[in-house]
Formats: C-alpha cells, sequence, structure tokens
C-alpha cells in the first residue's frame, strides 16, 4: 500500500510534472475520508534547484529519503541531459526493493537510463517515443497509451497524463470510489478515454453538429438498458456509420469498448458501497449476468467482484446508489482497455 512518495528532480525539471505528482499525492484530503501520504521532493545535493522556466526550488531533502519510498516518481526533466549516477542508483535500488517507479513524460529517459525500461512495456510524450525506442531498444514502447505499468514500473505520456497515472494507482491501491473523490477534487475526469492516438491524429476533432457530450451523460444514466448503436445514433441525429466516426474522433474507441468500460466502472462503485449481490450488480450495470461481469472485471482488475469487494469494500450508503449528475460527466473518457469490438452493443456485451 503507498503511504510514503518520493519525487526525484535536478537542474532542468520541468514545474507542470512536477506540480501534478505534488497535487496527487501530496495534498491532504483527509476531510473527504482520504488517505494522507508522507510525500518529499529529493535531490541529489540539497539546495537550490533550477527549473526549466528559469526559476528555483529550493530542496531540503537528499536522496537517502529515496530509501524509505514506496512510489518514487521522476517527473519530466531534460532528456538529453546526464542524470546524476546517483539517481539511477537510486531507482534501481527502490525497484529491486519492491517500491513502484513512475515517470511523467521525459521522466521516462531515466528510468531507461537506470536499465528499467528493459523488457518492459513504456511510453512517454508522443512527440518522444521514436527516441525513447531508439535509444533503449530493449524497451517495447507503445505509444498510442496516456500511461503503462509493467512490473512496478509506471510510464505516462506528455504533461497531464501524470495525472491520469496518478489516478490509476489511487484505483489499484484504494479502489474506484477513491480515484472518483481524488478526480472530483482536482476536477479531472477520473479515467480518460482513448490514448495519445486521439490527440494526435484529430487535436480538434471536426464536427458538424452538436458534440457527444450529452449522449454519454444519457449512456452513464442508462447503463442497465440495452444500447444498441442504431439507438445512440438517432439521439444524436447521425447515421450510425457517422455516429461510429465521431465516437470515435471524440472518444478515442468504439461505442461498444466505451460503454462496457462504464459498465466495469459503475460495477466497482457498487461493489465497493452496496450489500447488493454480484447478480443484482450485474443487472444493475446492463450485464446480463454474474459470469460477464466477473468476465470484465478480471480483465481489468485482475479481480473477481468478491475479491474486489473484500479488498475496496466501504460502509454501504444505501441501497441503490445513483451517480451523480457531476460524475456522470467526469467518467465520460475511461481509459481504453480493448481492441475496438463489434458496433451493436447489447445489454451484457
Amino acid at each position: 500500500m503507498i503511504s510514503d512518495v518520493v519525487v526525484i528532480v535536478y537542474d532542468g525539471v520541468s514545474p507542470f510534472e512536477l506540480g501534478v505528482v505534488c497535487e496527487a499525492w501530496g495534498v491532504d484530503r483527509t476531510d473527504m475520508g482520504l488517505p494522507t501520504f508522507d510525500l518529499a521532493v529529493v535531490t541529489p545535493e540539497p539546495g537550490p534547484v533550477r527549473t526549466s522556466m528559469g526559476f528555483e526550488l529550493q530542496v531540503h531533502h537528499g536522496l537517502d529519503r529515496v530509501r524509505s519510498a514506496d512510489l518514487v516518481v521522476v517527473p519530466a526533466v531534460p532528456r538529453n541531459a546526464p542524470v546524476p549516477p546517483e539517481v539511477l542508483d537510486a531507482l534501481r535500488e527502490s525497484h529491486e526493493r519492491g517500491a513502484r517507479v513512475m515517470s511523467v513524460c521525459s521522466g521516462a529517459f531515466v528510468l531507461g537510463e537506470a536499465g528499467l525500461l528493459d523488457g518492459r512495456r513504456c511510453t512517454a510524450h508522443w512527440m518522444q517515443t521514436d527516441e525513447l525506442a531508439a535509444r533503449f531498444p530493449r524497451a517495447e514502447v507503445v505509444p498510442e497509451v496516456l500511461y503503462v505499468e509493467d512490473e512496478r514500473v509506471l510510464t505516462s505520456a506528455g504533461t497531464a497524463a501524470g495525472i491520469d497515472a496518478s489516478l490509476y494507482l489511487w484505483r489499484e491501491e484504494f479502489g474506484a470510489a477513491a480515484a472518483s473523490l481524488v478526480a472530483r477534487r482536482m476536477v479531472v475526469p477520473p479515467q480518460r478515454e482513448g490514448g495519445q492516438a486521439q490527440f494526435i491524429d484529430n487535436p480538434v476533432p471536426q464536427c458538424d453538429g452538436e458534440t457527444l457530450g450529452p449522449v454519454l451523460t444519457w449512456i452513464v444514466e442508462h447503463l442497465q438498458e440495452e444500447l444498441p448503436v442504431e439507438e445512440l445514433a438517432a439521439r444524436s441525429a447521425m447515421s450510425p456509420r457517422t455516429f461510429a466516426r465521431r465516437f470515435r474522433a471524440e472518444t478515442g474507441t468504439t461505442p461498444h469498448a466505451w460503454i462496457t468500460a462504464q459498465r466495469v466502472h459503475r460495477a466497482e462503485q457498487l461493489l465497493e458501497q452496496t450489500d447488493r449481490s454480484v447478480d443484482q450488480i450485474a443487472a444493475d450495470v446492463g450485464f446480463l449476468n454474474a459470469a460477464t461481469l466477473r468476465h470484465h472485471l478480471r480483465r481489468v482488475r485482475g479481480l473477481s467482484p468478491q475479491q474486489y469487494r473484500r479488498r475496496f469494500r466501504t460502509a454501504p450508503r444505501r441501497e441503490t446508489v445513483q451517480a451523480p449528475e457531476l460524475e456522470a460527466v467526469q467518467t465520460a473518457r475511461r481509459k481504453t482497455v480493448e481492441a475496438p469490438e463489434p458496433e451493436t452493443v447489447q445489454a451484457g456485451a
């Protein structure tokens, strides 16, 4: 369980990516019933550290602080500058003793220099993935994703993807409800749908009509129903083919994969917050039976519904929990976890 977080910085560190990590792990959210963390920013030689924007940070902790950390993070740093050898040693030692190691944007190059990307899937900003692959040929670079974890090495894409990766760890460690609360506090989606490709290929979707926002919200509010693409397209005043194309442009995935992700997310909330049986929850979220829910939850989380409930159980709020409108909007861009599937979505698909 993560309780001690360390962020390694040195000259050239990007203040935004550093701020993302501090926001995700350094803010006191006990008023929301969430855990707090012992967070420290460290550097090889305590003292002033010059950022990429020209101003300085006064860092008081040295690398000895890394020895106790459960999570060690490297934010964006100059990818072509020499990495202090003691930083590389600290990263290797942290991973060897069982800590998670995470990078944001170009921080992946530091993990590569430490040898932590060898034989592992990893990513970075889409403008840097070719260089990452060339410099570390033993790494399996996945350019299209927002983040990826492989054997306790978590790498994330550019800038705000550090938020996505941090929320992923919140879900893994403390459950979907806790991650949603953190996301609400940060005013971001708990999990964005799609990956870097949607921003590379279509930075500004070319839309002739209204955004899909209203129909996405409607879907989240009607997950228990059958949701054929033809009906969703009609609600959006589009042909099914145009709707499917627009849907991928705006969410980065297919209607089927997106709706399945919403159903799994809603099932996670109900498992955490209610005493309803697995069969009841499966029906509540639009899966035909418990076996279908079990299949999808195990694929996404590696846990059965019973295992998930034991791990993340919270006190029941009420027998039926209706997701508030704000949360419905915030959950509108969950990450893609599978390749595109058939375009007709039936309850239980």
